[in-house]
């Protein structure tokens, strides 16, 4: 089963990257769609290197990946990126991850908060002893694209993974922040489940990662970047109070810190690629 193809939140000019690269996503086995929200594979033949830019979603990552320059596969894993994610791409290469949902990993990981990941990118064994080296191969020389979601099902199924009602919560309040434009405050959030503000603080640093008012905005910044990639008569004051700042210069300051650019400069730089 495939997964959503077309949603790009978060990746900066995804149409560069998409003219470079195969990029596609697939569901995971259906006892892992619980934590996992899906796999993602990036095939690349380049005949000069390219900088793909993203930012990146409340999620941590699982990755097996190869590339000519790099020597064997490795697996690698890395949690929620605070700022702008950069990977240089280089001659041929291949990604193949698992996002999980944000608030997915923990019950792979009891033991730690999951802030212990965020900012970092650390080899897949010192995470999860029980991959080898013939794992992160198994899975990046498989054949195609079915016999890659098979392998990462295979070593995602044999990982011990206890169901956790706080990482079920914590993801529920990830999905509830990303579709509904309306949450914009911590306290009212926390009110509407009946929290401390404290108490969803801690939720979010032990099952997530990052704190929910970094969640907030970063969906937010998703939300504008996407505006101002794909449309050409934005009116950004209206933007502004759309996805709850105070007024347009908290936009574009949020906006510019994040992704490098004032997102008039951004939006411009993407009329001149389509």
């Amino acid at each position: 089963m495939e997964a959503p193809r077309h949603d790009t939140r978060g990746i900066v000019d995804p149409s560069a990257l998409l003219d470079r690269v195969r990029f596609r996503r697939h569901a995971p086995a259906e006892p892992l769609r619980r934590y996992v929200e899906w796999y993602w594979f990036i095939d690349w033949d380049l005949p000069a290197p390219y900088a793909s830019h993203v930012v990146p979603h409340p999620a941590v990552n699982l990755t097996f990946q190869w590339g000519q320059d790099e020597g064997p596969p490795y697996g690698e894993v890395t949690g929620v990126a605070l700022g702008l994610y950069t990977r240089k791409l280089t001659g041929r290469g291949r990604v193949c991850g698992a996002k999980f949902r944000p608030g997915g990993f923990r019950p792979y990981t009891p033991e730690v908060p999951v802030s212990r990941w965020t900012g970092r990118a650390l080899p897949a064994r010192e995470v999860f002893p029980q991959i080898t080296p013939d794992t992160a191969r198994s899975v990046v020389t498989a054949a195609d694209d079915p016999a890659r979601v098979a392998a990462l099902d295979a070593f995602l199924l044999s990982l011990p993974c206890a169901p956790d009602p706080q990482a079920d919560l914590a993801i529920d309040l990830v999905r509830h922040i990303r579709d509904d434009r309306t949450v914009r405050r911590v306290g009212d959030l926390a009110h509407t489940r009946g929290l401390s503000v404290r108490a969803l603080q801690r939720l979010f640093a032990t099952c997530v990662g990052v704190s929910p008012k970094w969640v907030i905005l970063r969906y937010r910044i998703h939300e504008a970047l996407a505006q101002a990639g794909t449309r050409d008569d934005i009116d950004w004051a209206a933007l502004a109070a759309d996805l709850g700042y105070a007024d347009q210069a908290h936009l574009v300051r949020d906006f510019t810190t994040t992704v490098g650019v004032p997102p008039t400069v951004y939006a411009a730089e993407a009329r001149g690629t389509r």
